[in-house]
């Protein structure tokens, strides 16, 4: 059977960067093929000339034995190939049945019914989408693309935000996909995942394929080595814990939105120097809006948050930096509210202390000492500190945020999923960076989506569920099961052996 998608020797290139170079690879029907590969491996440029977003400047796309030609995502679709991707495309006041039926020309391919059916889903498809769960919105993004006919599908981070039960039950339709006779590809950093559903791995590296091997004769070990070219300890690092009395304390903090409905709601808490807290919770459950009272980007509606013995709740960040608060924040849009992409690396260490100078003039040769060395301690890989920084991976960008608030010295550390979308290699030194400022005494709150990652990282866990604090657990005792019934609002009986 010919295969149901072959790509031949595609080469893309960005002026003088090659992101896919005469990159070859197959993907057979009734397969489920994981593609890994470090960030700037190409794999986003290869499923964006799958996708049609992207045409490629050499080689061949072949779909089902016939030679291609995709210029647009009308002409994929066409095709056959659906693409899913990690930031749900969908209109949040239509319903689900809406959303499906909007922009489709004719009938269906298939009806939503059909679809869910033959793989086991289940859906209110009149129900609004902004009413639905973050895993009932991932199945309309599936529906969609099986409705107009879709039999060669690609998800990119399919499992980013979602808890282990749902992430089983994902599993359950990418499996019956593949006993359709489907062909899927699965974009996705997670290792055990890799292992857990897929029958075939390719990995890129620096663009191209660099291995495709037999998921059942292969282990993550091989398939790091693979994708970094080297040999690496795969453990998350968790230094000793040695808390200190609590640096910062947050009690009954309330945050409402514009109509007056709760993001948060009488959540309260310690953070101590010397430890890591995480906070874990499905997407949407008030993570974003407790960093953001915190750090003062947003104005609690009750409570009360203190630091270091003076109350912060209320103040506005630059209010709270007048006041001689000790804090650093590294928020979940990198390059919308952490770092300036249009600027260099100079300019953005400049952003935060070009106030604390003297006179007119900019210290513009101290930024670049400091930019200078960041890259030097860091391996920050860019081709000068002058380059703008919207140029660079997202892995070396997080370094430069994470770098520039940790030399600042902070007492506590507010940081909102460091490691998203970040390859092995990156997350792994974000780790190393995290559990320095921890053994020196900083007090950091991480708010991740990982569990695997929570639990390996943080010394305690604090979960989030609807706005409300469900649990905060001590890792020693905790489990991604634990953690995903807590996430999802689920109790038990023996709160007291977590705490």
């Amino acid at each position: 059977m010919k295969p149901a998608i072959e790509l031949i020797g595609l080469t893309k290139t960005f002026g003088k960067v090659v992101a896919c170079d005469a990159l070859d690879m197959t993907v057979h029907r009734g397969e489920i093929l994981a593609l890994l590969g470090e960030n700037g491996s190409g794999k986003t440029t290869l499923m964006n000339m799958l996708s049609g977003i992207y045409q490629p400047d050499a080689g061949q796309i072949v779909i089902d034995g016939k030679p291609a030609v995709i210029r647009t995502p009308g002409d994929a679709i066409a095709l056959g190939i659906g693409m899913i991707h990690q930031h749900f495309k969908l209109v949040e006041v239509l319903s689900a049945r809406e959303n499906i039926l909007l922009g489709q020309k004719g009938e269906l391919a298939l009806s939503p019914e059909a679809a869910m059916k033959s793989l086991g889903m289940n859906l209110a498809l009149d129900r609004p989408v902004y009413t639905l769960s973050v895993s009932e919105k991932q199945t309309v993004e599936i529906l969609k693309v099986l409705c107009r006919g879709a039999d060669k599908l690609i998800l990119d981070e399919p499992t980013a935000v979602l808890t282990p039960q749902e992430n089983q039950a994902l599993f359950q339709v990418l499996f019956a996909m593949r006993e359709e006779g489907k062909a899927v590809i699965i974009i996705t950093h997670k290792l055990d995942e890799v292992m857990a559903v897929s029958d075939r791995v390719s990995v890129l590296r620096r663009g191209k394929n660099a291995g495709t091997v037999q998921t059942a004769q292969t282990d993550r070990f091989q398939l790091t080595e693979m994708m970094v070219g080297r040999p690496m300890e795969l453990d998350i690092p968790r230094t000793p814990s040695f808390p200190t009395a609590p640096v910062l304390s947050v009690k009954n903090l309330d945050v409402k939105d514009p109509s007056g409905r709760y993001l948060l709601r009488n959540v309260s808490f310690d953070l101590k120097g010397g430890e890591i807290l995480g906070v874990a919770g499905v997407a949407g459950s008030g993570q974003k809006a407790l960093c953001e009272a915190i750090t003062g980007l947003e104005k609690p509606a009750g409570g009360s948050v203190d630091m270091a013995g003076q109350r912060i709740d209320g103040l506005s960040p630059r209010e709270i930096i007048n006041r001689g608060v000790s804090m650093a924040f590294i928020p979940e849009d990198r390059l919308g509210m952490g770092l300036v992409g249009g600027m260099d690396l100079p300019d953005n260490l400049l952003l935060k202390t070009y106030r604390a100078q003297k006179g007119p003039l900019l210290h513009r040769r101290e930024a670049r000492r400091q930019a200078e060395e960041l890259v030097r301690e860091l391996g920050i890989v860019t081709p000068g500190i002058g380059a703008r920084l919207r140029k660079l991976s997202g892995g070396n960008v997080q370094k430069v945020l994470l770098g520039r608030e940790i030399r600042l010295n902070p007492k506590v550390l507010i940081t909102a999923y460091p490691v998203r979308g970040l390859d092995i290699g990156a997350s792994m030194k974000i780790y190393d960076m995290l559990n320095e400022q921890k053994d020196k005494g900083v007090a950091i709150l991480f708010v991740g989506e990982d569990l695997d990652v929570l639990l390996g990282l943080c010394d305690r866990v604090l979960v989030l569920c609807q706005g409300q604090v469900s649990a905060i657990v001590n890792t020693k005792f905790a489990t991604k099961a634990l953690l995903g019934m807590k996430m999802t609002g689920l109790t038990t009986d023996k709160e007291d052996e977590y705490a």
